[in-house]
């Protein structure tokens, strides 16, 4: 039971990292990768990804389609929660100010934290509400491509 468990588990985890990668996130997997990424000139995009039933039908919808946006940030990257375990407690010191949350998104600019849209902001919610959220800090952070 235990070896099937793991199966559907790793199914799971590499289904949900190929959305990201296939939404046009860069998965960053080692605090050095986290470093470079999000150091960057410009706006940020991290999506704190996770297993959990709120990420697959909430977080990872709103992160594919609210990037289909007028101003948008000019990177987008993702670290997950519970399995690049150092990636993601690097990507948080950079959250100055919030707890550790995920599903989540976090928007920096120039390195630095400006907004975060939070668990308890995803988890209930339904995609649209989400993405109107990101797209409302799109509005005032980001740059029209």
């Amino acid at each position: 039971m235990s070896m099937n468990f793991n199966f559907f588990m790793n199914d799971v985890v590499s289904q949900a990292r190929e959305e990201m990668v296939n939404a046009g996130y860069q998965e960053l997997k080692s605090p050095e990768e986290v470093d470079e990424a999000l150091s960057q000139k410009g706006t940020t995009l991290v999506m704190v990804n996770s297993v959990c039933g709120c990420a697959g039908g909430i977080a990872r919808p709103a992160a594919l389609h609210s990037i289909h946006f007028d101003k948008r940030p000019d990177h987008l990257v993702t670290v997950f929660a519970g399995q690049d375990k150092d990636a993601t407690a690097k990507a948080r010191e950079y959250f100055e100010g919030y707890p550790p949350s995920s599903p989540s998104f976090a928007l920096l600019k120039d390195g630095k934290i400006v907004t975060m849209v939070e668990r308890h902001e995803i988890e209930g919610h339904d995609p649209v509400q989400v993405i109107n959220k990101l797209q409302q800090a799109f509005e005032q952070h980001c740059e029209e491509v």
